[in-house]
């Protein structure tokens, strides 16, 4: 398969590119407008392969998207470009709505086009796969599971932009037919992570010795997806899908915020215990900060179906996949350190009332 990913030198979009070349036979048109999160050094493993390319594209420039599908003529796109962070979308939430909604709609219009000029054989395999959140059904609660048919109830302008952006990937499959799959998954982690984000945030402030924070009481539950599990569920539901179909993807991995950087320190004890001068041990950082506006309690993920019916199931518990990130962390500080040489520099973001 020749496949479109926008968003590619993203976190979940350079993992879902390194396994497509790494483990598959198809090729990809990397397709990002490298924002501040965009980081093309995720991919350094396979952009020399051949069947790799590189566009910097806005996917909101419906021209330059034309001309993608004009020139590469694809038989599928995996649509991970998106503005992510919950915080800066209460700080800016202009942005997300460009990106998440006027952007999925650029890129539905031209692939609608495109796809009405495919022969019958070709129609027949076009996917237009988006990849969203579960953060599109809002608070959960202390008991139960979001399903596949929970109702939406976004909170942030995050969640709400990619909530309208799943109604309009679901009306063009409905009113054009256009051949279309959505999958919404839980928090993911992994290497490559930027740091805004609580894992990466919590590793890399330990190591400086700065303060590590956790919003409210860190009572706030997550169910935690190691992001190259989530790679190769994402490319099974493109390839084995069923068109109109939406599959939700976690990692079975519920835990309190609290517990996730608990857990944090106590591997950095034993994988970095020489600290910075004058600290006696990582959790003495934990500083409890104000908690957000519209911060969700809990979030969990019921990933029976893509198991049923596709047999995918995560391979990393939290333990492992944390372990893992920690270390690739410590072995990766060129990365890191350029990263944290651009426009992010640890600040508190989210503030606004």
């Amino acid at each position: 398969m020749k496949i479109i990913v926008t968003g590619g030198a993203g976190f979940i979009g350079s993992a879902v590119i390194r396994h497509i070349i790494n483990h598959t036979q198809s090729s990809v048109i990397n397709v990002d407008k490298l924002t501040y999160a965009g980081n093309l050094e995720s991919l350094e493993e396979v952009q020399q392969s051949e069947r790799y390319v590189f566009e910097q594209v806005d996917i909101c420039d419906q021209l330059e998207v034309a001309r993608l599908f004009k020139q590469y003529q694809p038989d599928a796109i995996m649509h991970l470009a998106a503005e992510s962070h919950v915080d800066r979308s209460i700080d800016g939430p202009g942005e997300f709505i460009t990106t998440n909604v006027v952007g999925t709609y650029s890129l539905l219009e031209e692939a609608r086009r495109y796809f009405m000029t495919l022969g019958e054989e070709r129609r027949s395999c076009f996917r237009f796969h988006h990849i969203s959140t579960d953060e599109v059904y809002g608070d959960l609660g202390p008991e139960g599971l979001f399903t596949e048919t929970t109702s939406y109830e976004p909170s942030s302008p995050y969640s709400s932009s990619k909530a309208a952006s799943d109604h309009l990937v679901r009306a063009w499959q409905r009113t054009y037919g256009l051949p279309t799959v959505v999958t919404n998954c839980s928090n993911n982690y992994g290497p490559y992570h930027f740091p805004e984000k609580l894992v990466p945030l919590i590793i890399l402030n330990a190591l400086a010795g700065k303060p590590l924070p956790v919003y409210g009481d860190g009572s706030q539950i997550r169910d935690w997806l190691f992001v190259e599990d989530h790679a190769r569920a994402l490319y099974k539901v493109l390839t084995e899908g069923v068109i109109g179909e939406t599959y939700n993807i976690g990692g079975h991995n519920e835990r309190r915020n609290i517990d996730v950087v608990k857990t944090i320190c106590s591997i950095l004890e034993e994988l970095a215990p020489d600290k910075p001068e004058g600290l006696s041990t990582y959790e003495s950082l934990i500083k409890f900060v104000v908690d957000r506006p519209g911060h969700d309690v809990r979030y969990a993920i019921d990933a029976s179906k893509i198991e049923r019916e596709l047999g995918w199931k995560p391979e990393e518990t939290f333990e492992s996949g944390i372990r893992k990130t920690i270390k690739w962390y410590l072995e990766n500080e060129k990365w890191w350190r350029r990263v944290l040489d651009g426009s992010y520099q640890g600040e508190r973001l989210g503030v606004s009332p």
